[in-house]
């Protein structure tokens, strides 16, 4: 590991950790303290006991019948699923879309092993590109960070498909996961694969787009380059016509893809390369 790399672990770390310090933890725990149930053990059936949990295999062998005890499921997998296809290369002001992908997931990482869970990452284009399988500790969460600082997005044009990613999520485990699913949404026929994995998992899709997608300022005639299909498109900014119906278009997009959420029982988090992500990350776990 180079120099330069391990001077930017680190201060994503000490960045990272004193937010989780500062913020987060009460309102992970809080959020994510444990939605499983698992088996512990059988005893003697007592008055008042539910009768659902009546364990019929050990009763028929004792005559006398039994319960499944249970106790809540504390500890917990989190995957941070990551869309790194070329889209992510896009930034017009405070940061590209990647950085803040970074940033958050370092934060959401640190959260996860503050509150003793196991993290995993996934990074994904149209197709699978790393997969590190969830562990525990603060090694690991410095492993996924370096993972991330060292992945190169630029070497190829990557497209995207949310589609695959979700069908790679959904075979990885049985179990139920907390998965953060973070990209910026620029696909279309994945639907159904995140209807299907949000009723298997806990699943929080966090859409990032740069401010520029927003609102558009006054830059005379630009080039808009779409860095997944290499098209590019011309569009005339001094024009105040031309920038209303844009921003338009932008805006009704994200609205129509947090309705199709709400539609399906998803909650997103909806954040800008020019906001403070922790303040959305705050709102968002304080609603939820």
């Amino acid at each position: 590991m180079s120099t330069e790399l391990i001077k930017k672990v680190k201060q994503i770390e000490i960045r990272t950790k004193n937010l989780v310090n500062n913020f987060f933890g009460g309102d992970y725990h809080s959020n994510f303290k444990g939605r499983g149930m698992t088996f512990s053990e059988v005893r003697e059936y007592q008055h008042g006991d539910d009768v659902r949990f009546i364990d019929w295999n050990v009763t028929a062998r004792s005559e006398f019948p039994y319960i499944k005890i249970f106790e809540e499921e504390r500890e917990l997998t989190v995957i941070i699923a990551i869309d790194v296809s070329s889209s992510g290369l896009f930034g017009s002001n405070v940061k590209l879309k990647k950085d803040l992908f970074i940033e958050i997931s370092a934060t959401l990482g640190f959260s996860a092993i503050k509150n003793n869970d196991k993290v995993g990452l996934l990074l994904f284009s149209d197709k699978v590109e790393k997969f590190i399988p969830p562990k525990k500790g603060k090694l690991h969460i410095l492993r996924i960070i370096t993972e991330l600082l060292n992945f190169d997005f630029e070497s190829t044009k990557r497209k995207t498909s949310l589609k695959n990613g979700l069908n790679f999520l959904g075979k990885i485990s049985k179990k139920k996961n907390i998965i953060f699913l973070l990209s910026d949404f620029m696909d279309s026929n994945y639907w159904d694969g995140l209807k299907l994995l949000n009723y298997n998992h806990d699943l929080i899709p966090v859409q990032i787009f740069d401010g520029f997608e927003k609102k558009i300022p006054n830059l005379g005639l630009i080039e808009i380059e779409d860095l997944e299909s290499e098209r590019s498109l011309w569009i005339d900014t001094s024009n105040k016509k031309n920038r209303t119906q844009f921003a338009t278009y932008l805006r009704e997009k994200s609205n129509k893809f947090r309705e199709q959420c709400r539609k399906i029982g998803i909650k997103p988090i909806q954040i800008s390369t020019e906001e403070d992500f922790v303040k959305s990350l705050k709102l968002f776990f304080k609603r939820r």
